[in-house]
C-alpha cells in the first residue's frame, strides 16, 4: 500500500514536471518569436565586452556610382561569379551599396532606407534600418518586390544594444527588437521609389528590381553584409 502511494506520487511528480517544462519552452519560443526574448545561442555575444563592430570595408569615391553601367560579369571578365568572394556595404548616409570581391569594389547601386533613415535601429517600428555586421540568412524569390535578401538581424549586437537601450531608458521596457530585415526591390514599375531617394520601407534596403535581380546573383546565403551610417 505505502508503495503505490509512493509510485503514484512519483508519477504525478515526474506528469509535473514534463508539463513545467514543455509549458515553459512554449513561453520561451512565444517571447523569443516575439522579439521580447533572445535566443540562447545569442547570450554570449550580448554579454561579451566588445565593441559591435569593426569596420570591413573601405569606402570607394562617390563622385559618382561606380560601374554602375556595366554588368557584374564584364566588370569581372569571367564567365561565372564565384559568390563565396563577395560580400556588401550599405552607407546609409550615401544611399549606396556596394558589391565587393576579393574585398575589393566593384559595383555600386543606389537603394533607398526605412523611413527614419537615420540612425541605428534599437526596437520595432522605429523605421530604421539596422547598423553593424550581418549574414545573409536566406534568399528567396519575393511576389511583390522581385526578391527578398534576409539578413539575421537581430544577432548577438542587435540584441546588445537592444537591451543597452532598455536600460538607459532610450526606448521602453516593453519595445521588441523586431525582425524580417532584407534587401529587396520595389512593387512592379515603381523604380522611381529609388529615383526620387524615397525612403519607403519599414527598415530593408531596397534597390530598384534589375538592381536587386543582378545581386541576387552574386551573393549567397552566408555572404557578410556591412551597414554603416
Amino acid at each position: 500500500m505505502f508503495d503505490n502511494l509512493i509510485k503514484k506520487a512519483n508519477r504525478k511528480a515526474i506528469s509535473w514536471v514534463i508539463f513545467l517544462l514543455l509549458s515553459g519552452s512554449i513561453v520561451c519560443f512565444l517571447l523569443i518569436k516575439r522579439g521580447y526574448l533572445f535566443p540562447l545561442n545569442h547570450l554570449w555575444g550580448i554579454l561579451a565586452n566588445v565593441e559591435y563592430f569593426e569596420p570591413l570595408h573601405s569606402s570607394p569615391d562617390y563622385s559618382q556610382l561606380l560601374n554602375y553601367n556595366w554588368t557584374i560579369l564584364d566588370i569581372l571578365n569571367t564567365g561565372t561569379i564565384d559568390t563565396s568572394k563577395t560580400s556588401i556595404l550599405i552607407e546609409k548616409s550615401q544611399g549606396t551599396l556596394t558589391l565587393y570581391y576579393d574585398r575589393q569594389p566593384i559595383k555600386s547601386y543606389p537603394v533607398v532606407l526605412g523611413g527614419n533613415p537615420t540612425g541605428d535601429k534599437l526596437r520595432e517600428g522605429d523605421l530604421k534600418t539596422p547598423e553593424g555586421i550581418f549574414k545573409v540568412r536566406d534568399m528567396y524569390p519575393h511576389s511583390d518586390w522581385s526578391k527578398f535578401i534576409w539578413l539575421d538581424y537581430p544577432n548577438a549586437n542587435s540584441w546588445r544594444k537592444h537591451l543597452q537601450a532598455k536600460q538607459q531608458g532610450i526606448i521602453p521596457v516593453s519595445a521588441t527588437i523586431g525582425g524580417e530585415i532584407g534587401i529587396h526591390g520595389v512593387p512592379s514599375g515603381r523604380d522611381d521609389l529609388i529615383d526620387r531617394k524615397n525612403n519607403w520601407t519599414l527598415g530593408c534596403i531596397s534597390l530598384k528590381n534589375q538592381d536587386v535581380d543582378e545581386l541576387y546573383g552574386a551573393i549567397q546565403p552566408g555572404t557578410t553584409v556591412e551597414i554603416i551610417q
